[in-house]
């Protein structure tokens, strides 16, 4: 009786520890690259501050959620291509601001000679995100 607890809280511990360094490191990621902060300045939304920083804690809370519990999404296909699309925008946008925070764009446009069309670029890799998220949620997920 007395081991299985100290086993349970032994067990609570070393979770909370974990989880701990595992969004220590997410923040850390987030903060000292400035993706969120290069991301409000790239879509000129810096009165929703506020609710960038709800999104960021409301989906991390959410997603622990999700992986932990036992939670199975029968969904008709046209939600699951409007949930798609949320994640292609969000992987897209999250992608476009890191590499702009490392100026990975400005880089490889001046080698490729394409100065000139970097807007279509970046908007190929928006799409492409958003199209490779619906293919994920309508055929891997449904």
């Amino acid at each position: 009786m007395i081991q299985n607890l100290i086993i349970n809280i032994l067990e609570i511990a070393i979770g909370l520890a974990s989880g701990l360094a595992v969004g220590g490191g997410f923040v850390a990621f987030l903060t000292v690259l400035g993706i969120i902060p290069r991301l409000i300045q790239l879509s000129r939304t810096e009165r929703l501050v506020q609710v960038y920083i709800a999104s960021v804690i409301i989906g991390s809370l959410f997603g622990t959620y999700m992986s932990f519990a036992d939670v199975t999404w029968d969904q008709p296909v046209v939600i699951l291509i409007i949930w798609g699309c949320f994640h292609g925008i969000f992987n897209g946008m999250l992608a476009a601001a890191l590499t702009e925070v490392l100026n990975v764009f400005p880089i490889i446009s001046k080698r490729v000679r394409m100065d000139d069309k970097l807007l279509w670029l970046l908007m190929a890799i928006v799409f492409g995100k958003i199209a490779g998220s619906i293919f994920q949620w309508t055929i891997f997920v449904r």
